[in-house]
């Protein structure tokens, strides 16, 4: 099969294509001819020698946590799927190849409302955001949710969830990409002429928010204590930032706060099935009924990685950077 392989570390050159053996499925896992999948700045880290393979180094090192496709052929203890069937879901590795073999059970089945080239821009980004606004910290309809950084793939799903679920959503983001926020149903904050503590404070008459989804990490997280309600919950996905900080934990104390650190890809095989699965009953259905969308800024052939990451690299992007492989 055909995969990006990292041989090195570095700038995005590293990223080139090579022909690798195909991977062989377990008895309970499936193959996937892979469709599509989608760049994430977890790859960007792990192309730079930051974000080593968690566990056992596979024989390759191919990057990618995300994949959509149709299935090749199974395991002799798969029950849930046939060859033939659309999956999607996400992994530890692999996803920038042609092929990739995964548990059955950490694979969904993909709604027929999305095409399968959009599918593989949904699993790690539509779960993260899952994961930290519902799994990790409970929003709920009523709630007012702050999420940073709105404009990315883990912002433009958590705004949508959190529209879904009948939250309010307010999100960090730039001047440009302020009305976009809005038309997915957020109240759009402009970081760079605004302060988004006031603006929050102002939003809910001082009263802070329920639920803080931060990707952006350092000096955020003081700010985050600052405009949290009484009992508020601060979920950190991520360190754009800086991974670092002091904070005033007096203040942590006193207003009764939930501070949770998450990923995704670091979490045993059983974690990211058992998230998967709650994923599956619960949002996919949005998307089968068209009330949810991945967002797609820009798509690439999987031979043009490297262009994929320099545009994500940029900022300038809105929702995902997708490749069709």
């Amino acid at each position: 099969m055909q995969a990006i392989v990292l041989e090195a570390h570095g700038g995005p050159e590293v990223l080139q294509m090579r022909e690798v053996p195909d991977p062989v499925p377990g008895p309970e896992e499936i193959l996937v001819d892979v469709t599509s999948s989608a760049v994430n700045r977890a790859d960007v880290l792990q192309r730079l020698g930051h974000y080593p393979y968690p566990g056992r180094k596979p024989a390759y090192d191919i990057p990618g946590l995300e994949f959509a496709g149709r299935v090749a052929s199974i395991g002799e203890r798969v029950t849930a799927w046939r060859p033939g069937d659309a999956v999607m879901g996400i992994v530890t590795g692999g996803g920038y190849a042609s092929r990739i073999a995964v548990h059955e059970r950490q694979a969904m089945a993909v709604p027929d409302a999305i095409d399968l080239v959009d599918a593989g821009a949904i699993p790690e980004v539509w779960i993260t955001a899952f994961d930290a606004l519902v799994v990790q910290c409970g929003l709920r309809s009523g709630d007012v949710a702050l999420v940073h950084a709105g404009a990315s793939g883990v912002g433009t799903a958590a705004i949508q969830i959190a529209r879904a679920i009948g939250a309010t959503v307010l999100v960090t983001t730039s001047a440009g990409k302020v009305d976009r926020c809005r038309a997915l149903g957020a109240i759009a904050i402009d970081y760079t002429n605004d302060d988004f503590v006031e603006a929050c404070q102002a939003h809910t008459g001082g009263r802070g928010v329920d639920v803080v989804l931060d990707v952006i990490g350092g000096d955020y997280l003081e700010r985050n204590i600052e405009v949290a309600a009484p009992r508020g919950r601060i979920v950190q996905v991520g360190t754009m930032g800086a991974a670092k900080t002091n904070i005033n934990l007096g203040k942590v104390m006193m207003k009764r706060l939930t501070i949770v650190g998450t990923v995704l890809r670091a979490r045993p095989v059983d974690e990211k099935i058992a998230v998967t699965q709650r994923f599956a009953h619960e949002v996919l259905p949005g998307f089968a009924s068209g009330a949810l969308h991945p967002v797609i800024d820009t798509r690439f052939a999987l031979r043009d990685a490297a262009d994929a990451h320099r545009l994500l690299e940029t900022n300038a992007t809105f929702g995902k950077v997708a490749l069709a492989v």
